[in-house]
């Protein structure tokens, strides 16, 4: 299991959030959440991500063995996280679809909830090349 975070892992997650987050963005409804979710529901899709991102990596990536890998871990669901993030921002922004100046509450609430499904793909194809 490598420690270090490289070009190659970044391309993986960048893939694996990329394949995810374009068909779901090209969806009318996932647009519709974005401005018609709750804050409530909001954070808990957001706390579902990162749980399941945490299980899954803990599970697979890290094969259950954190115990002195502890930062690497955080480092590895923040980083999935925040990549697919900006996978997605930038496929909403080519569709028009990311009022960030205009509307930031509608942008960052559209951000959230494709992110979901973007940062599952982004672990999973991140996973694939590990021991």
């Amino acid at each position: 299991m490598k420690i270090s975070f490289n070009l190659e892992d970044a391309s993986q997650v960048m893939i694996g959030a990329f394949a995810l987050a374009v068909p779901i963005s090209f969806s009318e409804e996932a647009w519709r959440l974005g401005e018609t979710l709750p804050l409530t529901n909001l954070l808990l899709l957001f706390l579902l991500s990162v749980f399941f991102l945490g299980f899954f990596a803990y599970e697979s990536v890290f094969q259950g063995n954190i115990r002195y890998r502890v930062p690497v871990f955080l480092f590895r669901i923040g980083i999935a996280y925040l990549i697919a993030g900006i996978v997605v921002a930038l496929v909403l922004l080519a569709l028009n679809k990311f009022p960030l100046l205009s509307d930031p509450a509608i942008a960052l609430k559209r951000l959230i909830v494709i992110s979901m499904p973007a940062s599952m793909g982004a672990i999973i194809v991140d996973s694939f090349d590990k021991e």
